[in-house]
Parts: C-alpha cells; sequence; structure tokens
C-alpha cells in the first residue's frame, strides 16, 4: 500500500520539474526575443541616421563643387583665362578627416573633436567635355516640322579615328552610329513607344546600343555622354581623344601637346591652331573645339565608420549659374 501511495507523488514532482523547466525555456525565449527586438531596433536606428548624416554630408561636397566652379567662372570671366588642368577645380582632394574641415571655419561652435563626425571624405572633379561627346554622332537641323536627325560626318570621323587607335571593331561603332540615329529619328517623328533602345543619358548606358564591356572599359577614359552637343576642351583633353578629333594629327604629336599644354596651357583657339602641327581654321574650329568648359562631373567619396559611400553627378556651369543634371549613387568599397 505505502509504495502504491509514492508513485503518484513521485509523477507529480517530475510533472511539476518539466513544467517549471518548460516555464523557464518559455521565460528565456521571450527575453532573447525581447532583446533581439531592442538591437534590431538600435541597429535600424543607426543604419537611418548614418544615412541621413551621409545624404547631408554628400549634398555639402556637391555644393562646395559648385561653388568652387562658381567662383572660377567669376575669375575666367575677369581675366579672360581658359579652363585647364592647373585650376583649382581640377585638383583632387585626398582622403581627410571631416573634422578637419570643421575646425578650419571659424563659425563652427564645436570645441571638442569628439562632438564631430568620424567621418572621412575624398573626391575630385574632371571636365565632362575633355572627353568625346557619343551624343554628337547624330544632329538635328531644321526646325519645327521639317527637324530631320543625320549623321555628324566630322564627329563620325573623329569616333573612327579613335576606334582604330583603340583597336576597337569597326562594326561596333557602326551599330551604334545606326541605333543612335534610329531612335533620334523615332523620337521626333513617332509617338508611339518606339521599339529601339532609350537614348543614353550615362555612359554606361552606351551598352544599349551594342558597346560591348571591352570597348565601354577601353572608351570610358576619351569618351562620354552629355545631354546636348559638346565641344572638345583642347586643354583637358587626352592625347587619344585629341588625334581622333583633329586631322591630321598622330597619336605620338598628341602626346607632345598634352606635354607641352601642362606649363602653357591654351588660351584661345587662334592660339591652339599656330601651335597644334598642321592645323588651320577648318581642322580646329568652333563647332568641335574650346578652350572653356561648360559640363564638369563631380565625385565625392565618404567613408562613415565601416559604411562607404561615393556618389557620381554631372553638373552643367552657365555664367556664374551652376546646375546638377543628374546625382547618382554607385557601389563602393571599402
Amino acid at each position: 500500500m505505502m509504495k502504491n501511495r509514492r508513485r503518484p507523488i513521485g509523477r507529480q514532482r517530475g510533472a511539476a520539474l518539466l513544467l517549471a523547466m518548460l516555464v523557464v525555456t518559455l521565460v528565456a525565449t521571450l527575453a532573447s526575443a525581447a532583446v533581439w527586438q531592442q538591437w534590431r531596433s538600435a541597429e535600424v536606428e543607426a543604419a537611418e541616421r548614418q544615412r541621413v548624416q551621409a545624404s547631408w554630408i554628400l549634398t555639402g561636397a556637391l555644393d562646395w563643387a559648385r561653388l568652387i566652379l562658381r567662383e572660377d567662372a567669376r575669375g575666367n570671366r575677369n581675366s579672360g583665362h581658359a579652363d585647364h588642368l592647373g585650376e583649382p577645380w581640377a585638383t583632387p582632394l585626398e582622403e581627410a578627416q571631416l573634422s578637419s574641415f570643421l575646425a578650419a571655419d571659424k563659425n563652427n561652435n564645436s570645441n571638442s573633436a569628439d562632438d564631430m563626425l568620424p567621418a572621412f571624405m575624398s573626391g575630385e572633379m574632371s571636365d565632362a567635355q575633355s572627353r568625346l561627346n557619343a551624343l554628337n554622332l547624330v544632329r538635328s537641323t531644321g526646325s519645327g516640322a521639317k527637324t530631320q536627325v543625320e549623321v555628324s560626318p566630322p564627329d563620325l570621323a573623329a569616333f573612327t579615328k579613335l576606334y582604330q587607335l583603340l583597336d576597337r571593331p569597326q562594326a561596333e561603332l557602326d551599330n551604334l552610329v545606326s541605333a543612335l540615329l534610329n531612335t533620334s529619328n523615332l523620337t521626333l517623328n513617332d509617338p508611339k513607344p518606339s521599339p529601339t533602345p532609350l537614348l543614353p543619358t550615362r555612359f554606361a548606358q552606351l551598352g544599349w546600343l551594342g558597346v560591348s564591356p571591352a570597348s565601354l572599359k577601353a572608351l570610358q577614359p576619351h569618351v562620354t555622354v552629355l545631354p546636348e552637343r559638346s565641344t572638345l576642351n583642347l586643354n583637358t583633353a587626352s592625347a587619344e581623344a585629341l588625334s581622333a578629333s583633329i586631322p591630321g594629327l598622330d597619336l605620338a604629336q598628341a602626346q607632345l601637346l598634352v606635354s607641352e599644354r601642362a606649363d602653357r596651357p591654351f588660351r584661345d583657339l587662334p592660339g591652339a591652331q599656330a601651335r597644334i602641327p598642321g592645323a588651320t581654321s577648318e581642322t580646329v574650329n568652333s563647332q568641335q573645339h574650346d578652350v572653356r568648359s561648360r559640363f564638369f562631373e563631380v565625385r565625392v567619396r565618404l567613408r562613415l565608420d565601416d559604411t562607404v559611400t561615393e556618389e557620381h553627378s554631372l553638373v552643367v556651369r552657365n555664367g556664374l549659374n551652376v546646375n546638377v543634371r543628374w546625382r547618382e549613387r554607385v557601389a563602393a568599397r571599402p
């Protein structure tokens, strides 16, 4: 009888122990979930705060670049100087801590480096008109209902020579010109959705028109895509772009010209014509060449803690007004 009574008591103790273990497990699970939710909320908040900080810093860097270009335009207007690679806008900004810029600001009220963001910034500006504009390959003639699109012979000759210098296939250039011509014609005359690719607005988008990745890599230092017809700046163009754009100028002569202009930039087109071997008013002209630029690319790289953000922008300068045409964030490696 005594043995039979002890068995239920032992079972009850085992059940109570099991229930206690389940309660402990449930409490631990709920506590872990609460801790994880709190950690996740803190991470999301930190990421959002970092995103907002990065956006403000990048916007400030772009405004700074616009100010530099505006002051350069003011100086050029007063002195008549051309745009060249010896000007302040062409000097790249090496990576520096943001606090060093804030410390140099007399209006900055921060008294301690601990109050400043642990951010590092670098960047550079480049002359977008130092490269041949791919959209120059086609041009519009006439106005209104009589507007027509045709191939631009001087620009086609320049791109043909550039393709030869870079050892790229001529058939690819022919396809690019044909695609640009078809798309531009449909844009003028056909209100229906176009079966052809859209006109590119970025250099990489030339791949839409059949330019291979290998050609994009080879062409990138010498070709760009700008929203309107543009001239080539003789003071900033590469030797390959100079040789391609100026008939009769071989690559060796263009390389020597690049070396000489580093010390003595061209002041105007007549001066360039006098210094470029074999140049005439027909081969170096205001329709294709200039010594001043309106379009510039701005690249800013921001390292905020362990996150790296890079932004590219295209700005256009009209007199003292410097406006942004487009901005884009690009993938960046730490």
